[in-house]
Order: C-alpha cells, then sequence, then structure tokens
C-alpha cells in the first residue's frame, strides 16, 4: 500500500537564546508531516494492515526529510517521536496502526540505530488540531536532557477522512539542561535504556 499523501510539512525549530543566556550551539528540532487519506474513514475494519503498511513507508519518509532538513547525517540525530491526529471519520486505533507496527524501524535507519523505544502520542480532532511530539533519546531512554515535545499542526487538515502523521528528530536535547541523568558520553545504547 502507497500511502494518498495530500501533502507535506517540513519544519526546523531552532533555540539561540534561552532565558537570556547563548545556547551555543543552538538546540534544533525538525517536524516533518505527512497529511494522508484515511482508507478506513467512517468504516470499521477488522484487519488495519493497510495503515500499518502505510507506517512503514511514512517512517522512512518522513525521518529522511527530518534529518535532511537539519542538514545532518544520519548518525548525529539525538532523538526522535512520532505522533498522529485522525479527522473525526477515523478512530485511534487507525493512529496506533501507522504509529506501532512499522513505524520505527525504518525511523531507526532514518537515524541511524535507535535502541530505545520511539516516545508516541495519538488523538482524534478537526482542522487545525494540534498534538505535542515527545521526544526522547534514540539510544537511551534515561537521557533527560532530551525529554522534550515539539507541537504539530496543519491549518487545514486532518479532514474527516484524513490523518496527519509527524515525526520530529533533533541533533540535540533541550536548551541549558541541567537536572541530570545519564549524560550522552554515559551513553552504552545496548539496552535502549542506558
Amino acid at each position: 500500500m502507497t500511502a494518498s499523501i495530500r501533502k507535506i510539512i517540513v519544519q526546523v525549530d531552532e533555540v539561540h537564546i534561552e532565558m537570556g543566556r547563548p545556547v551555543n550551539p543552538p538546540t534544533r528540532r525538525a517536524l516533518a508531516m505527512a497529511v494522508i487519506a484515511n482508507p478506513y474513514a467512517g468504516r470499521y475494519q477488522e484487519n488495519l494492515d493497510e495503515l500499518v503498511a502505510i507506517g512503514e513507508e511514512l517512517g522512512a519518509l518522513l525521518g529522511k526529510k527530518c534529518v535532511d532538513a537539519l542538514g545532518i547525517s544520519p548518525g548525529q540525530a539525538q532523538s526522535y517521536g512520532k505522533a498522529a491526529i485522525v479527522g473525526e471519520a477515523g478512530e485511534l486505533e487507525h493512529a496506533a496502526a501507522i504509529l506501532h507496527p512499522k513505524l520505527g524501524a525504518p525511523l531507526r535507519l532514518a537515524v541511524e540505530k535507535g535502541a530505545a523505544l520511539v516516545p508516541s502520542s495519538k488523538k482524534r480532532g478537526g482542522l487545525s488540531t494540534a498534538i505535542d511530539v515527545p521526544l526522547g533519546h534514540k539510544d537511551a531512554a534515561f537521557v533527560r536532557s532530551h525529554f522534550d515535545a515539539m507541537e504539530a499542526r496543519v491549518a487545514d487538515a486532518p479532514r474527516a477522512n484524513e490523518i496527519v502523521v509527524a515525526v520530529v528528530v533533533t541533533d540535540s536535547g533541550r536548551p541549558l539542561p541541567r537536572v541530570g541523568g545519564l549524560q550522552i558520553h554515559e551513553i552504552r545504547g545496548e539496552d535502549g535504556l542506558r
């Protein structure tokens, strides 16, 4: 199954100053969103394999778009997250079918490795509904400096029969982190936790 994509949006958030202090180098988060047709809109379907396949396709596409937007190599990516907003003719399980079974593996390839779980969120909503895409370090969940989120919103989506799928990739953690926890130089990246 190939996703029927109405539009793709890519944006980069770059923080240079936080609380009057310079952030050097700036922290950067890239968001890539695809607005797709929901093949199951308006009807119950027991088997959601079409959306599972679409999730796999979008994991690769949106992950690459984020890495490209940051202008980094895949190995320089530090954290990631995923989210979906289902239009009113769909159900939350449609978002789960996109996000969970197969989106993660191609996203991990796009960011090189990715031993940690990909944080996720989902909701149902109408035009211009916002969702926070949760973030965590791609290789070690205990890296507190990378617990973050980025808001995703498309002004004209999702329509009732659409789904907005969002992926965020960063090349850094939060600006000026100082709440302790596992540090980047301490990551082993073996179990997805440390």
